[in-house]
């Protein structure tokens, strides 16, 4: 079993740049960022995968957020910059631990073997 620690949520400015971290307890194939509003469904928003680093994006943050990944400290990154009051939502990181897929497959969350428990990111303007 896999533990997700994810951190680095809080508020920012319209314009401003946050990274937000996931922290996982044990090797995985991929990792996954998605985010969800009270009362709207959760979206995705940007998979990486472990050994080859293949990376994969929503369009909605495309050219905004980065997806990285330390593979000594088994902890994925997602840098978020242009921050919109739109991207306010509750971030949850994913780990996808068995089987392999192409990248643009990482989009659903189905994948998903592990969830983490979510932090907040709020964009004000």
């Amino acid at each position: 079993q896999v533990q997700l620690v994810e951190s680095g949520g809080g508020l920012v400015q319209t314009g401003g740049s946050l990274t937000v971290s996931c922290a996982a307890s044990g090797r995985t194939y991929a990792m996954g960022w998605f985010r969800q509003v009270l009362g709207k469904e959760r979206e995705f928003v940007a998979a990486i995968t472990w050994s080859g680093g293949s990376t994969v994006y929503a369009d909605s943050v495309k050219g905004r957020f980065t997806i990285s990944r330390d593979n000594a400290k088994n902890t994925v990154y997602l840098q978020m910059n242009s921050l919109k009051p739109e991207d306010t939502a509750v971030y949850y990181c994913a780990a996808k631990t068995r089987g392999r897929v192409f990248v643009y497959s990482l989009a659903g969350g189905a994948q998903y073997d592990y969830w983490g428990q979510g932090t907040q990111v709020t964009v004000y303007s």
